[in-house]
């Protein structure tokens, strides 16, 4: 995630103080030194860097900590709220009729990033267009087509026109039954004049709503100057940041924000056209910090299992509270996971699951939860239909069978074996309770108490 490294420093820091009831000057030096370090580090431009971590001193000296808050807590909260202070509100985007306009340099992700929104949008009930007007770039109309198709929403393009305005023009007229058009222009390697004379003149055709920059998270310090000639040029309302899958710093798009006098509309996160996050910056610190984003994470549960019930109309997540847990439970289970996303950014949002724990695994940790769900999913194509409907009749010579149609060595169908009995002994203690107790038992699974609890035995990926 952007600024990782800001977050694990802070929390290295932070820990210092566990046991502590009053915070030292030299405390509070140690902790805003590593602040300027990292933000440093990940190209945030001197001056804000210099403004944040003033504003951090100052309260931490002077403020009082609140009866019964630790020392840690209270600096926490302090960083916590200055955080969310320097990345701003997010970009209001209203989920109504409207014209939004792309723009930024060659290789930024603006054609991925148009896909992404438009899939949003779709998500959120509205009917988008993409309305791609580059004839600039080789490939551009192909890539923006294929991606429109795989995000199921509405395109225009026309390969054959080499005037980018009549292209706009033409789209939003093609696509008017569209709720919502996103039009993609051309970027160039640099700041051209040319670039500049067109985004300009598309802008007078379209006469956008909002104009949004997309900017790479590697960008580093060249985003002030881009960020400030657009700005001049069309005028900037907000910047969708993209491949924050990546290294990327990431702090030369804050610095583009602070230019632009503007804030955060979208995150993009992955490759696919999912891998979208509006920005919700209490949310976007809080992960940071280690301390979850509850919010993104119900989101994505939800749509992970609405997805997962497409794609098998006949099954009801609540049939698992009601009979028995089959093997063809758990994989519909692991494709809901799979659809979440990356398992790194999941953990993230969950209290006490991120941060400074994610720090203490392996780097490959979720590579190997990742390969280990896929060898479950290969594990179980190799099996009866009887033995996924019940799999405590599976005997030593049925696992000898599966490891070799399976390829995968017997330990390997034996852990399967024992996860289901784990997951199906959890969802027995869920049938049969009140309303209640079933929110105190999701409680004490979602290690609410702290200690040894976790989800591990949740799902398919503890070890």
């Amino acid at each position: 995630m952007v600024l990782d490294d800001l977050g694990s420093s802070l929390r290295d820091s932070l820990g210092q103080l566990s046991g502590q009831s009053r915070v030292t000057e030299e405390d509070v030096e140690d902790i805003v030194k590593e602040i300027q370090r990292s933000l440093l580090q990940a190209d945030v431009e001197v001056s804000l860097v210099m403004d944040l971590s003033d504003s951090i001193k100052e309260r931490a000296l002077e403020e009082e900590s609140p009866a019964g808050t630790s020392a840690r807590d209270h600096v926490l909260s302090i960083v916590y709220e200055e955080m969310v202070d320097l990345v701003g509100d997010s970009t209001e985007i209203p989920l109504e009729n409207q014209t939004i306009l792309l723009a930024g340099l060659q290789g930024s992700g603006k054609t991925t990033t148009s896909a992404k929104m438009a899939w949003w949008f779709a998500k959120k009930g509205l009917r988008p267009a993409i309305v791609q007007t580059d004839t600039f770039r080789p490939g551009a109309y192909d890539q923006a087509k294929e991606m429109a198709s795989r995000a199921e929403v509405d395109f225009y393009g026309d390969p054959d026109e080499e005037d980018p305005v009549e292209i706009a023009r033409k789209g939003l007229e093609e696509t008017d039954e569209a709720d919502v058009h996103i039009v993609d222009t051309a970027g160039r390697h640099a700041l051209e004049d040319d670039l500049i004379a067109e985004i300009e003149e598309i802008e007078r055709a379209v006469e956008p709503d909002r104009n949004l920059l997309v900017l790479d998270a590697a960008i580093g310090q060249g985003a002030k100057d881009q960020a400030r000639q657009f700005d001049d040029s069309i005028g900037i309302d907000g910047v969708a940041i993209t491949k924050l899958d990546g290294t990327a710093k990431g702090g030369g798009a804050l610095t583009a924000v602070n230019e632009t006098d503007s804030s955060i509309a979208f995150l993009g996160t992955g490759e696919e056209v999912r891998d979208i996050e509006r920005f919700e910056p209490s949310g976007f610190i809080s992960r940071l910090l280690g301390m979850g984003d509850l919010k993104q994470l119900t989101e994505r549960v939800e749509r992970a299992m609405e997805e997962t019930q497409q794609e098998e109309e006949d099954w009801d997540p609540e049939d698992m509270l009601k009979g028995e847990f089959t093997l063809k439970d758990m994989r519909r289970q692991m494709q809901a996971m799979n659809n979440m996303g990356p398992l790194d950014q999941v953990m993230d949002m969950i209290p006490g699951m991120g941060g400074g724990l994610m720090d203490e695994l392996p780097d490959d940790a979720m590579d190997v939860t990742q390969d280990r769900m896929r060898d479950f999913e290969v594990v179980m194509d190799s099996m009866t239909e009887l033995e996924l409907e019940n799999p405590r009749a599976i005997g030593a010579s049925q696992v000898e069978r599966i490891a070799r149609g399976s390829g995968k060595d017997e330990e390997r169908v034996r852990e399967l074996l024992e996860q289901h009995k784990m997951m199906s002994q959890t969802l027995k203690q869920f049938q049969g309770m009140g309303q209640g107790n079933m929110e105190r038992m999701m409680k004490k699974m979602g290690g609410g108490g702290g200690g040894g609890g976790g989800m591990g035995g949740m799902g398919p990926f503890g070890d």
